[in-house]
């Protein structure tokens, strides 16, 4: 056994004992652990549950970090990536629809919808997908750019229907596309940029599987 597969079990014993020159040492023979497949003095110390944080859930790169080959093969068994990504469109054409909805009514760019957008792609995805993968993140990080843009493509397209006094599928057919590109570069402002990016950096991060520290510990628990 590797010395942080041994660490998995020295952690939760209560014969711990961390020597200041070496790290965390057995208290009954005062020197690492050495056993192969089981430690026969291992006693659980059920403190170290109640002491670990149960309410931020840790990073992407930290809980793959921390999860046990076994663990991971199972998380990677349960994600459902069709499901991530049909919920995460949806969600993203609903913000943007209310996007457009929001700014035409109001007459102002809301650059915090784009920051809703992305949060609701990526919890959508979190939740229906379980996600464990890299392309989970990509993906929702993807979906709510382009759900951000689309937004801000039907907010332009509810302005041209309220000045022409045309309805809205009336002006998405007439409208000439081939000069909506400089419309949208006129209309943006850099703090727009901004928006997106954030946007883009939530729908990544929320798209993954997501635990506390307790939940991980509790289901490594599991293991030994």
């Amino acid at each position: 056994m590797t010395r942080e597969e041994h660490l998995k079990f020295c952690k939760q014993c209560t014969n711990r004992h961390l020597d200041m020159k070496v790290g965390l040492v057995c208290n009954l023979t005062g020197i690492k652990a050495d056993f192969s497949d089981e430690c026969t003095s291992f006693e659980k110390d059920n403190s170290v549950i109640e002491q670990l944080e149960d309410t931020e859930i840790l990073e992407h790169n930290e809980l793959l970090y921390k999860l046990s080959p076994e663990t991971l093969s199972k998380f990677k068994e349960e994600q459902d990536y069709s499901k991530a990504l049909v919920s995460g469109i949806i969600v993203g054409l609903i913000g943007a629809f209310l996007w457009g909805a929001i700014t035409v009514s109001t007459g102002y760019q809301i650059g915090y919808m784009a920051l809703a957008i992305g949060a609701g792609v990526g919890l959508s995805m979190r939740y229906t997908g379980k996600g464990i993968d890299k392309l989970f993140g990509i993906t929702g990080g993807i979906i709510a750019l382009l759900s951000c843009l689309l937004g801000n493509f039907l907010s332009i397209v509810g302005f041209l229907a309220e000045a022409e006094n045309l309805g809205y599928m009336e002006t998405l057919s007439l409208i000439n596309y081939s000069e909506l590109l400089p419309i949208m570069v006129e209309t943006f402002s850099p703090i727009d940029l901004l928006f997106y990016a954030i946007a883009a950096a939530e729908g990544y991060k929320l798209s993954f599987r997501a635990l506390t520290e307790k939940e991980l510990h509790e289901i490594e628990s599991k293991h030994i």
